[in-house]
């Protein structure tokens, strides 16, 4: 059932594109854009298995590339007010409830808060610049398939036309325009294929990094406010 939803969006998106094109209405309807990619050859297949990656990192993003496993909401200034106030029990409950990169940051800051606030900040930078480079690194195959797709595209397509310009060259005396228009329409519907999988897995692949970039500075928002609180507002001995 998977193997066909790549298919399904080519064909919408190639079949849009018929609908503004000036060709006649008889060869709009008679265009067969699923039996077309049974022909389109090795690259067809290439593409159509890179759909499916792209379709598996965009479905486990975003599962796990979420606010709730990134920053949540309301946690630091909870987290905040219980250290404050000394409950330093609560404030472990608190956060090992919500394990997030934010979580583990709070953790830091309070298992190190003796050591100033320089080693502190430093520590909890490295945690945020860590876990978020992860994140980077989980959704780089979308960046790669954005890129090859296309190229595999073209690929197919000058192999096509290399195909049907030699099938036309042994044809005979007579030249049929049919039999090259139909080489060429099979061969340029690998450009098409490769182009029908780059764009969605870049139109992701940004939607993705806007949101590691957001969450990096709410990261850096919230946490910055609490080592101000924590370590430059407080009393004397109040962070021990």
């Amino acid at each position: 059932m998977t193997h066909r939803l790549p298919v399904s969006l080519f064909s919408l998106v190639l079949g849009g594109m018929l609908a503004f094109a000036p060709t006649s209405s008889a060869f709009a309807q008679s265009f067969d854009f699923a039996g077309q990619l049974k022909e389109g050859g090795l690259a067809i297949l290439v593409m159509l298995a890179m759909s499916m990656v792209a379709l598996w990192v965009t479905i486990e993003r975003l599962r796990h590339l979420r606010m709730l496993l990134i920053v949540p909401q309301g946690l630091a200034r909870e987290a905040g007010i219980l250290w404050r106030d000394g409950k330093l029990d609560q404030f472990g409950t608190l956060i090992s409830s919500k394990p997030s990169t934010l979580s583990r940051m709070l953790r830091y800051m309070v298992d190190y808060r003796s050591h100033g606030l320089v080693m502190v900040t430093k520590g909890v930078e490295d945690i945020a610049s860590m876990e978020l480079r992860e994140h980077l690194r989980r959704i780089y195959p979308l960046a790669i398939i954005a890129t090859v797709a296309p190229i595999v595209g073209l690929l197919g397509t000058v192999v096509g036309m290399i195909e049907a310009f030699h099938a036309l060259a042994f044809s005979g005396s007579v030249v049929d325009p049919a039999l090259l228009a139909g080489g060429i329409s099979k061969a340029l519907v690998n450009t098409a294929t490769g182009l029908c999988v780059a764009l969605p897995s870049l139109a992701v692949y940004h939607f993705f990094k806007y949101r590691i970039t957001a969450y990096s500075i709410e990261l850096e928002r919230q946490t910055g406010t609490l080592l101000r609180e924590r370590f430059l507002n407080a009393p004397a001995g109040a962070t021990a």
